[in-house]
């Protein structure tokens, strides 16, 4: 028979390794695309080894998407738009990180094509979309400072990146970092 967990053991005070796992996303994602994003500024839009920061980050999203949605009440329509609208633009931030890998390698960019290829710019734009969404959330569960820092940078990520505004593009990562990186040292929100 086992014994109840108390507050001194670590899994109690730490959540499960799902949670763990999930609540460390708040600060790796953003992170890693600031990384992407300055080395974007740094080197251009083309840069292959931006492009591989970029889909590791876009993949780290996918977590926090799921932080998000989890902390909020299961009957919650917030909670089901942040996961359909943050897969889906995972799926399109990934796109656009392997687009770039592409045009590294001299081919066109998938961006500037007709036909099938016009699928990536309607799947890229739910990614932002998914940000206003989770910011939504974080308002609903009284983060109100975090859930504007992710708002804001919700707004300003399709400018800064259809214009390719570098300085933009790293400053919208900073607010994400801020932003979403404290939610990892509070307490779990109350739903």
């Amino acid at each position: 028979m086992t014994s109840a967990p108390t507050l001194t053991d670590p899994d109690a005070r730490l959540g499960t390794p799902t949670d763990r796992l999930l609540t460390g996303a708040l600060i790796v994602a953003p992170l890693v695309y600031l990384a992407a994003d300055s080395t974007y500024a740094a080197r251009g839009w083309d840069d292959p080894t931006a492009g591989v920061i970029h889909v590791v980050g876009a993949i780290a999203y996918g977590f926090v998407v799921l932080r998000i949605a989890s902390w909020l009440p299961a009957h919650s329509r917030v909670a089901a738009a942040i996961l359909l609208t943050g897969l889906i633009g995972l799926a399109g931030n990934v796109a656009y990180g392997f687009d770039t890998i592409h045009v590294s390698l001299g081919d066109p960019a998938l961006v500037d094509q007709s036909g099938a290829a016009v699928l990536i710019k309607p799947l890229g734009l739910f990614f932002p979309l998914s940000l206003a969404l989770i910011a939504t959330g974080l308002l609903r569960l009284g983060r109100r400072w975090q859930g504007g820092a992710v708002l804001l940078a919700g707004v300003a990520w399709p400018v800064a990146h259809i214009a390719n505004i570098a300085i933009l593009a790293v400053a919208v990562n900073v607010a994400l970092v801020l932003g979403l990186g404290s939610l990892a040292w509070e307490r779990e929100p109350t739903r």
